[in-house]
């Protein structure tokens, strides 16, 4: 039986804290449904109705788009031992570069990454609990550490040429990448000072 709740619990929190993986699902109009698995300690709780995770740049770019185009997002973390748990999080978020003001509160939640992209911030609108009991058993053997090898050999200059030629999302929606200086609404503040 799937019950809501306006905010995480400690026992929601304890919950997440324990998950090696998680899944965020986002969208926005015209453009197809995006869901990506996500590993490396890169979630964080910040309060009861604010968290962030880490991105580390990968394939694409589309949740930064669809948060840029729409903000709505959904984030799911399911127990894969017991006790049986999937549990959600819906709300709005924002992608945070590190060339946005508040880069340095949320970067310091975080180790960086090699890759580090940036960090997508979620107010929560709502927590969602469920039985999880179609959910499989599987245990965690270990992070894989390929990307960060990757990103560690060839190093900040091909990262940034990749952002250069990455402007736009799958389904040509644009996206923020840490090149483009800061998002518009800062630039506005910028220009009137």
């Amino acid at each position: 039986m799937a019950e809501f709740f306006d905010a995480l619990s400690d026992k929601h929190v304890a919950f997440v804290e324990r998950q090696p993986v998680f899944f965020v699902a986002t969208a926005a109009a015209d453009a197809r449904v995006n869901l990506s698995p996500k590993g490396m300690d890169s979630f964080r709780v910040l309060s009861p109705n604010r968290v962030a995770y880490l991105d580390v740049q990968g394939s694409g770019n589309e949740t930064n788009a669809h948060l840029i185009a729409d903000g709505r997002i959904t984030i799911m973390f399911c127990a894969f031992d017991n006790p049986a748990l999937i549990l959600r999080l819906y709300g709005h978020g924002r992608p945070v570069l590190p060339q946005d003001s508040d880069w340095g509160e949320h970067a310091a939640h975080f180790d960086l990454l090699p890759g580090t992209r940036q960090i997508f911030v979620i107010e929560i609108d709502q927590v969602q609990t469920s039985c999880g009991w179609g959910v499989p058993h599987m245990s965690f053997e270990r992070e894989r550490d390929t990307l960060s090898k990757y990103h560690r050999q060839y190093g900040e200059e091909v990262r940034q040429a990749k952002y250069a030629v990455r402007l736009k999302s799958i389904d040509g929606l644009p996206v923020r990448n840490p090149t483009m200086g800061p998002p518009p609404n800062q630039q506005q503040e910028q220009q009137q000072q």
